[in-house]
């Protein structure tokens, strides 16, 4: 057995336990940091933690041998890996939900990258330098600075480092003489599947994960081959296979919004950010200039004249005691290293920082290739590069060598700590350790929690989407968001007045808004006309105000008449008229039940108590229209209700729909109010809702008298049953005048949004664009939810409903449901054979499960149908390279490109 790698196997108490006390020194400096700060997360870390909370939730009730559940729970993070989000969640699950709770995860990488920078040192020189590198580790301030933050870049760096360790093993070991010693094939075996792990592990915590890795292993790829070793060569392939058992089904299930998001996350940051484009000298240059404020003066100018001055000297030294022998004594001695490294062809030191080298300077490379540029996206290069300044300090030789190294460690311990903590020496740090400087926040805690708990107390039953309008470090709406996800994702923050277009609309959309004074932080332009709509329009009351630490005041706003309430009522209370009101000025008739409906004790049927409308309405412009419900929670809460709207005279060949979820889909389970009220009781008690909305008469409907027709359908159980309806009225007439009307609910602008896909291309630009804005009042979007199992239920009444399949089967793609939407897109293209895009949608979904003849079938009769349509030609050359058929993706890809269209 290889020596180097007894330490791993069996331990040695003295260099593992001050490898432990490294660990541990450095631990209680971390959580002393995070005990006397206040701050509250930023951006990236609030989203960050959120997300941990995410996968905490959906680990409490897993189901482990469901396809369903693995799926949802791929979803649950679409573009970020989530190997971080479920560690700290299954930290949170054992600790307790919160912030102090969440970082605890980092001390476990800590961990995990201390321990793998010590086997590199052991594997490529000796113990002495593994143990002076990884204490170099916590001296680093790029990574000092960064353990103290909850960002996916310190995990990676821990994982990334782990990986290049096993690849490392691994590889020294495929460089010997095979020798005919099975447990040294077996040894082998094992640390290539260690590899593939980490290397699962690594692209599970971050994608950049191959900027660092890919050189290695290719490197080491076409070491194997021209070494003609192809019983290594199979085994390094079944530990990338391995990895891939690991990572392959979350990048399968999110790879096309991985590629689609890539843009906005280089591209798009890097010109917002202003960094340097590829072509110019600084965006090679970048990554080197910041190297001395990662690494400290210190601690990269004394290792390098430690290197100068052993390489000057080099030669007479020879004879002398090699500095990088294990220890003396011990079972390698300086002679026996030099055999060991001649035997096995290792080439001496050379090898071990060629070997460095490739790491460094491909991870270099590939970093700055990537035209989105920030100090922590290299912080995995500095646990490697540790290693070289490890050697560094301990090539000081000669009388003061010790002195040198302890005097250095000593110097750079001093830096972390002014550069953490505020106990003054500006001056030194300045110079010697500058751009690093971290202290924690002392001041009062900014009251985020304290907007949470007040938005609660109002509006007790109904989850809340939070319009956010300042975009600061301590007040956004990703913080906010999840402060809220800490209160059993009661409330959820959202950005909004982002786009100057949209502002009527998200201010119109929202009954919860914050605004603060002072600085905005980073908001666009249209962020002052929504601050002006909420704080002056009139639709909005001052609920509270904070004085914040930097004298600015903190104001959370709500609407006059929110579009939901919720009020409990009792089995004696007369419910027709409680809590509804109207806008004085506007002609609005009130339909209510022959006589007044008092709570029936035992029943579990949903009571549809009034209608609120105008008396009369043109066709095609949103009505403002009130429904006063009545039920038990329970029924309430899983309760769709299906709404038609039809003729007199004509009966329901003209209609329209108004079908949503009660309480348009906001009524919150798990409110400790009603957490009693899951399990069936004759005597739950009666809860009151009303919905204060607008419909959308079809454009096409001819004038007359409609009415009403209601059916609540069961989320759960798909149960129904008629509900009774007041008489109700309304005339539809093309010159009637407007009544003012709330913005329409979100699943009638869905319908309307899914009416335009017959058109193709033209409307799927438009679609995505307000899908995306839906989905901000939405966070967990519902209302694709309620749409799906109205639609659903109304195909089986309505079999040949062409818009009903079409807003289906976009309601199946929304969800990333791809088998739904298989299904739902086949009903399509039968109803409507002669639309190229009908096959070319049904096409898509095939592709986008890499199903490429069955795409390739899908799209023959589109092709039929217009064979010079360009995305048809698009499609089809994406079908055929996935069958490999690279002729025919030529000849589809050149039509393309020249496409007139």
């Amino acid at each position: 057995m290889n020596k180097r790698l007894q330490w791993w196997k069996t331990g040695n108490r003295k260099y593992l336990g001050i490898l432990g006390l490294i660990w541990l020194a450095s631990a209680l400096c971390d959580r002393v940091w995070f005990a006397v700060d206040n701050s509250v997360p930023a951006w990236d870390e609030a989203d960050y933690l959120t997300g941990s909370l995410n996968y905490w939730q959906a680990l409490q009730h897993p189901e482990w041998f469901s396809g369903e559940w693995w799926t949802n729970l791929w979803q649950l993070s679409s573009k970020i890996p989530p190997f971080t989000y479920i560690a700290t969640a299954i930290i949170q699950h054992v600790l307790g939900r919160g912030t102090d709770q969440a970082t605890l995860v980092l001390l476990l990488f800590h961990a995990i990258l201390i321990g793998s920078v010590y086997g590199l040192g052991v594997q490529l020189f000796n113990r002495r330098v593994g143990l002076w590198a990884a204490g170099l580790t916590v001296l680093l301030p790029g990574l000092y600075r960064y353990r103290l933050e909850f960002l996916l870049d310190y995990p990676l760096t821990a994982v990334v480092t782990l990986s290049f360790f096993c690849l490392t093993v691994w590889r020294t070991q495929s460089l010997k003489p095979v020798i005919a010693k099975p447990q040294l094939n077996y040894q082998s075996l094992l640390w290539v599947m260690i590899f593939g792990l980490s290397l699962g592990l690594a692209l599970m915590v971050k994608q950049t994960a191959l900027f660092f890795l890919f050189i290695p292993i290719i490197w080491v790829i076409v070491g194997t081959i021209r070494r003609r070793n192809w019983g290594r060569l199979a085994q390094l392939i079944a530990g990338l296979l391995v990895s891939v058992l690991i990572f392959g089904s979350w990048y399968r299930t999110n790879w096309l919004l991985i590629l689609t998001s890539g843009k906005r996350a280089t591209l798009d940051s890097a010109i917002a950010e202003g960094d340097p484009a590829l072509n110019t000298l600084d965006a090679w240059l970048y990554y080197g200039k910041i190297l001395p404020y990662l690494v400290s003066w210190v601690l990269l100018l004394v290792p390098i004249v430690g290197l100068i001055l052993y390489w000057r000297n080099k030669d007479r030294r020879l004879g002398t005691e090699d500095v990088f022998s294990t220890q003396r004594g011990a079972e390698v001695n300086a002679e026996g290293r030099r055999g060991f490294q001649t035997r096995y062809g290792l080439g001496g030191l050379g090898w071990s920082f060629g070997w460095l080298a490739v790491f460094l300077i491909g991870g270099y490379l590939l970093c700055s290739l990537n035209v989105n540029k920030d100090a922590r996206y290299i912080l995995p290069l500095l646990p490697v590069f540790s290693l070289v300044l490890a050697s560094g300090l301990v090539l000081w030789q000669g009388r003061f060598g010790q002195q040198v190294r302890w005097g250095t460690v000593g110097l750079a311990s001093v830096l972390m700590v002014l550069n953490l903590f505020p106990l003054g020496g500006a001056f030194l740090t300045h110079f010697l350790s500058p751009r690093v400087q971290h202290f924690p926040y002392l001041g009062q805690p900014v009251p985020l929690a304290q907007v949470i708990d007040e938005i609660i107390q109002v509006s007790p039953n109904l989850q809340t989407t939070l319009g956010v309008l300042p975009s600061t470090p301590e007040i956004n709406q990703h913080n906010l968001n999840y402060y809220g996800a800490l209160r059993d994702f009661q409330v959820y923050g959202r950005q909004v007045g982002v786009r100057e277009k949209q502002v009527e609309q998200d201010a119109r959309s929202l009954s919860w808004f914050v605004t603060k004074t002072g600085d905005q932080g980073s908001i666009p332009e249209a962020q002052a006309a929504i601050v002006e709509k909420v704080e002056k329009g009139g639709e909005f009351q001052l609920q509270k105000t904070w004085d914040l630490p930097d004298g600015s005041l903190l104001k959370l706003y709500h609407r006059h008449q929110p579009f939901v309430k919720v009020t409990k009522v009792n089995s004696k209370q007369s419910i027709v008229g409680a809590g509804l009101a109207t806008k004085p000025g506007f002609s609005l008739i009130t339909y209510q039940q022959n006589s007044p409906l008092s709570v029936v004790e035992g029943s579990d049927k949903i009571q549809l108590n009034r209608v609120i409308l105008p008396e009369t309405a043109p066709p095609g412009l949103p009505v403002p229209v009130t429904y006063e419900w009545t039920g038990d929670w329970q029924s309430l809460e899983s309760g769709i209700v299906l709404l038609t709207w039809h003729s007199l005279e004509g009966g329901y060949q003209y209609q329209w729909l108004h079908d949503h979820g009660i309480g348009m889909g906001s009524l919150y389970p798990d409110s400790p109010i009603n957490s009693q009220l899951s399990t069936v009781n004759p005597k739950l008690p009666k809860y009151q809702v009303i919905e204060r909305m607008a419909m959308l008469p079809r454009a096409d409907i001819p004038a007359g008298t409609y009415t009403l027709k209601a059916t609540y359908l069961h989320r759960e159980t798909g149960e129904t049953y008629p509900i009774s309806v007041p008489t109700v009225r309304i005339k539809i007439d093309p010159k009637a005048s407007t009544t003012p009307a709330p913005e329409l609910d979100l699943i009638t602008q869905f319908r309307t949004l899914a009416a335009t896909l017959p058109k193709g291309s033209d409307s799927l630009e438009a679609i995505f664009e307000q899908t995306g804005r839906i989905n901000q009042y939405d966070p967990i979007q519902d209302y694709l939810v309620q749409a799906d199992l109205a639609l659903t239920h109304r195909l089986k009444l309505e079999p040949q409903r062409l818009d009903l399949a079409y807003a289906l089967a976009l309601s199946k793609v929304l969800q990333v449901d791809s088998q739904g939407a298989i299904a739902a897109l086949q009903r399509v293209v039968q109803l409507d054979p002669k639309n190229p895009y009908a096959h070319a949608y049904l096409a898509f979904v095939y592709l986008y499960e890499w199903q490429g003849k069955a795409a390739q079938n899908a799209l023959k009769p589109a092709l039929n149908l217009n064979p010079n349509l360009s995305e048809l030609q698009a499609l089809s050359g994406i079908a055929a390279l996935m069958q490999g058929n690279l002729i025919k993706t030529w000849y589809f890809l050149d039509k393309f490109v020249i496409s007139p269209e």
